[in-house]
């Protein structure tokens, strides 16, 4: 899950130029209310057989790398289906709190088609590249947070000087603002120094974080557009529209 601090940018894109974006929170709302780790759908009953119901989910929609490594077909679309997977309502919230704080201003960038596309690749390869890192693990490896983080690494490029409000929680969460350009290379020094401390087994993937930043920052990057001034057709929602 993406976390540490908790942002909010100068402007939100209008909502009628990121329908993907607000189509993937909804979806992934949707599936997690209806999964067994929601808790909240009868079908999958209460205690240990609640328990057996979010393991075997997890084991059939999750990225398990052992499993996808050794050529299993079943587990072929798992890097795919896991970005729409969460494993409580926490690493849902945080998830999607990054998603829209970023994803507005990046889709309505790049276009609808282009930034869907982008969304699932890198997404994916993110978790095909953490995967790889740990081809014996059995342990299951789901949620958007590698999509999300190329997300944050386009937005980096195409958006550096966007003024990003956030909340420290070792600064007993004082309302700061500061540049993107100042924010998100620090939320990368945070994920390479967890990821050099995580023990064994991926609690949490700060490996795909790392992948999934470093390809969303190439691939903006690559395409040629260079970064862009904040602007606003009408009144800011944090602060000065401009950066």
């Amino acid at each position: 899950m993406i976390s540490s601090w908790v942002p909010a940018v100068g402007r939100v894109a209008r909502q009628q130029a990121a329908p993907v974006t607000y189509t993937l929170i909804v979806a992934c709302c949707a599936i997690f209310v209806l999964s067994p780790n929601s808790g909240l759908n009868p079908v999958h009953g209460t205690g240990e057989g609640l328990v057996v119901a979010q393991e075997a989910y997890f084991e059939r929609w999750g990225v398990v790398p052992a499993e996808l490594l050794s050529g299993s077909p079943r587990a072929w679309l798992t890097p795919v289906t896991a970005l729409f997977v969460h494993g409580s309502w926490l690493h849902l919230l945080g998830n999607m709190l990054f998603l829209y704080v970023f994803g507005l201003m990046v889709e309505e960038r790049m276009g609808h088609l282009q930034y869907a596309l982008f969304y699932v690749g890198c997404g994916a390869l993110a978790l095909l590249a953490y995967a790889i890192a740990h081809a014996g693990s059995g342990q299951t490896l789901v949620g958007a947070s590698g999509a999300i983080s190329a997300v944050l690494g386009a937005f980096l490029h195409l958006f550096p000087k966007a003024r990003v409000t956030s909340l420290f929680p070792f600064l007993f969460f004082l309302p700061l603002r500061f540049p993107a350009w100042v924010v998100l290379p620090f939320w990368v020094a945070l994920q390479w120094v967890a990821a050099g401390q995580a023990s064994r087994g991926p609690a949490v993937a700060y490996l795909a974080h790392l992948v999934g930043f470093s390809l969303g920052f190439l691939y903006a990057w690559v395409r040629g557009r260079g970064p862009s001034r904040v602007r606003t057709s009408g009144k800011a929602t944090e602060g000065d529209s401009q950066p």
